[in-house]
């Protein structure tokens, strides 16, 4: 295995030293820089089989002794970076050049295309303070933060008690506890969903970015399941789909607005992100089922008690019940998964995707 030098280009940036050895497949470089000298060895493929390949280069004035390197398939890169920030007339202490290094004039720079790059990039940091100086300040900033903060704040704590106060009794009373379920979590029920119209206005005054048709849909969707199907009926309020409808609203808000007020100060906990953009695959299409259920188990009671139904008189008198509308209603949760799962897939591939890679 033969010993050689190779070829070296050099060129002189400001304040670094850039090295290009022209080697194939390099191998186990070991670049070492000791008492200003720098030490180069390396195993390399060559025409003739392979070789080993060393040199080294004392430099005209003190270098930090600790390179950085980039090996491709047919070169090699050191970067050098000086102690004193100023030009050299030369890259070796010795005058009179190695034969196997030569300058690297695609890459080098003189002093005065120095001077240009730093007044260019001291331009360009001008213009980006102007630019942001000449944004117009919103002065109610920290005002609509503190809204999002606190509304977040008081859904989470009004599912959480639904929540916990669910979890207790079905471990109390196990089975038993369906029956109560309206009864006990039905009021702060009410609460949270007559809140929850909030997010369609902070839609659309611009406070939250998110799409109106989903956003509307899973609102009106539950609050007519909450205040039509179940609160209108007592028969349909001591039912056991009223405890998984209940049960399975909590579980997902409990996740979702926590979420958003730590998102409103701008904190962002991993699990809790993955969780917001992941728990509403299984537990989405299960609530749109129990909802469908407990539409199915209020039409007959609807059609047995009138309730809701009218007459039109003119041109005929005739009476349309009001599981008219419910079972209208059912086609509607056929129909609204297309439009919420392809909404929340795409903010999951958004936030939770792959990454794309940095090309060099």
């Amino acid at each position: 295995m033969a010993s050689l030098t190779p070829q070296v280009r050099w060129a002189q940036r400001h304040p670094e030293l850039y090295l290009r050895v022209e080697l194939s497949d390099v191998q186990d470089p070991d670049i070492t820089i000791t008492d200003n000298v720098l030490h180069f060895k390396a195993h390399g493929h060559g025409a003739k089989g392979d070789n080993i390949y060393t040199f080294q280069i004392e430099f005209l004035e003190p270098v930090n002794p600790q390179p950085v390197c980039r090996v491709t398939q047919r070169q090699l890169s050191i970067m050098v970076k000086k102690k004193e920030s100023h030009w050299w007339e030369r890259l070796t202490k010795q005058e009179k050049r190695p034969l196997f290094l030569t300058p690297d004039f695609d890459r080098w720079q003189d002093e005065s295309d120095a001077e240009l790059e730093l007044k260019a990039k001291e331009e360009e940091r001008i213009n980006k303070i102007i630019m942001k100086n000449r944004m117009p300040k919103d002065p109610f900033r920290h005002l609509k933060r503190g809204y999002l903060f606190m509304y977040n704040l008081v859904q989470f704590l009004g599912y959480s008690w639904i929540f916990v106060n669910m979890t207790v009794r079905l471990f109390m009373l196990g089975k038993d506890s369906f029956s109560d379920t309206f009864h006990m979590s039905g009021d702060m029920m009410y609460f949270c969903q007559m809140f929850s119209v909030m997010e369609i206005v902070n839609a659309l005054i611009g406070l939250i970015k998110t799409p109106l048709a989903p956003l509307c849909l899973q609102i009106f969707g539950r609050n007519f399941t909450l205040f039509v199907v179940l609160g209108s009926l007592e028969e349909m309020q001591s039912k056991a789909v009223v405890f998984f409808i209940f049960y399975i609203w909590s579980t997902v808000e409990i996740i979702r607005y926590p979420y958003y007020l730590l998102s409103s100060i701008d904190i962002e906990w991993k699990i809790l992100t993955w969780l917001r953009y992941s728990i509403w695959m299984p537990l989405y299409p299960l609530g749109m089922l129990a909802e469908a259920v407990a539409v199915i188990q209020a039409v007959p009671v609807f059609n047995s008690t009138g309730k809701f139904s009218f007459t039109l008189n003119y041109p005929l008198s005739i009476t349309v019940p009001f599981s008219v509308f419910l079972q209208l209603n059912l086609i509607i949760f056929f129909l609204a998964p297309f439009i919420l799962f392809r909404h929340m897939y795409k903010q999951r591939q958004r936030r939770l995707g792959p990454k794309k890679r940095k090309m060099h």
